[in-house]
């Protein structure tokens, strides 16, 4: 295994410019409607903070783009939900799943702002609730504040973990 994991390093090392785009690019496919239910990226996100420490990689600017792909995920739900209203649930794959519209819905409805802060960190509902404040009309504005706080926080939550745990274990 070590020879693997070794490589892996090199790898990431040499191609380090590339790390806050390549996370950039999975908080996005992680945030984003439809996407998110296909190709679930948390535990990519939860590694990589623990890769990026190991190959000596800076914290800041990987979290960066973690935090910008969640926000554009995000930003584009919303925008998908407030343009398509109610008909995007008869779309692929959430046509098969219509509950997590449902759940969304409601979740919202008890928790306005805070439910699209809460719902980064809570599975399906991380992609669903832009789409669902969209599709109530949340305001904008409202949107971008939580949509930017859940970025910043969910983007600590999934690296710091993995990048303190390499200090830890080798410590």
């Amino acid at each position: 295994m070590e020879p693997l994991i070794g490589a892996l390093l090199q790898f990431v090392k040499a191609h380090a410019a590339l790390a806050p785009v390549v996370v950039c690019a999975l908080a996005f496919g992680e945030s984003l409607a439809f996407i998110s239910l296909l190709v679930p990226a948390t535990v990519v996100l939860v590694g990589s903070g623990g890769i990026i420490r190991a190959a000596g990689i800076g914290f800041w600017p990987v979290w960066g783009g973690a935090v910008l792909g969640a926000i554009l995920g995000d930003w584009l739900s919303y925008w998908l939900g407030h343009h398509y209203k109610g008909s995007i649930g008869r779309t692929w794959p959430l046509s098969r799943r219509p509950e997590l519209l449902l759940r969304g819905q409601a979740f919202f409805e008890k928790w306005g702002a805070a439910g699209v802060i809460l719902g980064r960190f809570f599975g399906p509902l991380r992609c669903i609730m832009p789409l669902v404040a969209g599709i109530c009309s949340m305001p904008f504005v409202a949107f971008q504040c939580a949509n930017v706080v859940s970025a910043v926080l969910w983007a600590t939550v999934i690296l710091a973990p993995g990048h303190l745990a390499v200090d830890w274990l080798l410590g």
